[in-house]
Formats: structure tokens, C-alpha cells, sequence
């Protein structure tokens, strides 16, 4: 079984953290995990393949162990995500690689193969959602709050919000628990309307 390398890059003064395993001048899978998880999720997988590809598992920021920047400091949507992600691959010297997406990392890594279709060879998606009709309706508060976060919460006052975040914020409604599997408590409360927080 191959080791996995621990290692940090620095992208525009952002602190990544990843997991990196086999030869770097083999093939290389970048991995890209869900919510509300980090690279550690690939932990059993990315041994497997690493005698014949070389492995990186980034935790996305936010994530992990990898930099988490106050929301007034670095917009969570999606295709920040993807710039961040983007600038590791130039980091690490990365020009040819196939993704491996799994659930939130899915809008990430497909915004990635969109920009880059020279680098990307290949996707593999394992619970992945490329558009917002593939959405559940316990995404309907925060899809509103995508388009208008003071107007979702039905009033103009009352919020705490300093400045309005920019749309498609990447947020997920429920957490679930880690005991049961289940829906747990909502998550990230001031990422959501006012009506939906917990007092």
C-alpha cells in the first residue's frame, strides 16, 4: 500500500492543504470531495490506484485543513472554489489530469473541466450535480437566498449582514449527523435567510 504525502501550497496567500500519493510523472487523479467533508474522505481510495496514478486530494477552502477565510475576505461560491482549485493544479504543475468529483466537489471539478478541456482528460462523477433542477427541494431556501438573501428573508432589517454576498453561494442547507446519517440541524446559520436561523 502506497504512503500518502501530507503537503501544503500557498495559492495567492491562501493556505491549501492536500494528500498526495504515487509517482508524480505517472497519470495523475485529482480528487475532489463533498460537503461537509475534506481530502480525508478519499483516505481508503487513494492508496488503491497509487502504484499506478499519482493521487492529489485537496481540501477544498473552508474544508479540512486547509484555509478558512472569513466570508468578508473570500466569497464561497462555487466558482471561487474553482479558482482556488485551478490555481493549485498551476502550483503543482499539473497540465494533464482526470477528475474525480464526488458530490459538492462536482460543480467544482466540472467548472474546472469547462475551463481547461486541454487538461482535463476525463471526469469521473460519483453523486454529482451539474445543474440546479437536479436540486432537492430542501434547496429551495437557499437557492432564494442565491438570488437575493434580504429578499428571502422577507424583510430588509433585521439581518446582520454587512455588505450582500455575492450569488450561487456555495452553502448546503443540512448537515447531516454523523451517529445517524440523518438530516441533522441546519449549518453555516449565517449563511442562510434570518427566517431559516435557529434563535
Amino acid at each position: 500500500m502506497a504512503d500518502i504525502a501530507c503537503r501544503t501550497a500557498d495559492v495567492d496567500g491562501l493556505t491549501v492543504f492536500y494528500r498526495e500519493a504515487g509517482a508524480p510523472d505517472a497519470p495523475t487523479l485529482v480528487l475532489l470531495h463533498g460537503f461537509p467533508s475534506a481530502g480525508h474522505v478519499f483516505r481508503e481510495l487513494t492508496p488503491l490506484p497509487a502504484g499506478r496514478f499519482h493521487l492529489v486530494a485537496p481540501d477544498l477552502p473552508g474544508f479540512g485543513k486547509s484555509d478558512m477565510p472569513g466570508r468578508g475576505d473570500f466569497g464561497y461560491t462555487f466558482e471561487q472554489l474553482t479558482d482556488v482549485t485551478e490555481r493549485l493544479t498551476e502550483r503543482l504543475g499539473l497540465d494533464r489530469f482526470a477528475l474525480y468529483v464526488f458530490d459538492y466537489g462536482a460543480p467544482v471539478g466540472f467548472r474546472l473541466a469547462t475551463r481547461h478541456d486541454q487538461w482535463v482528460r476525463a471526469v469521473i462523477s460519483q453523486n454529482g450535480n451539474a445543474y440546479t433542477e437536479g436540486l432537492s427541494d430542501g434547496w429551495n431556501p437557499v437557492q432564494a437566498y442565491w438570488k437575493d438573501p434580504l429578499e428571502a428573508d422577507g424583510k430588509r432589517s433585521g439581518c446582520s449582514w454587512s455588505r450582500r454576498p455575492r450569488s450561487g453561494m456555495a452553502v448546503h442547507a443540512r448537515c447531516p449527523r454523523h451517529h445517524t446519517g440523518q438530516p441533522g440541524q441546519l449549518r453555516a446559520r449565517q449563511l442562510l435567510p434570518c427566517s431559516q436561523r435557529r434563535r
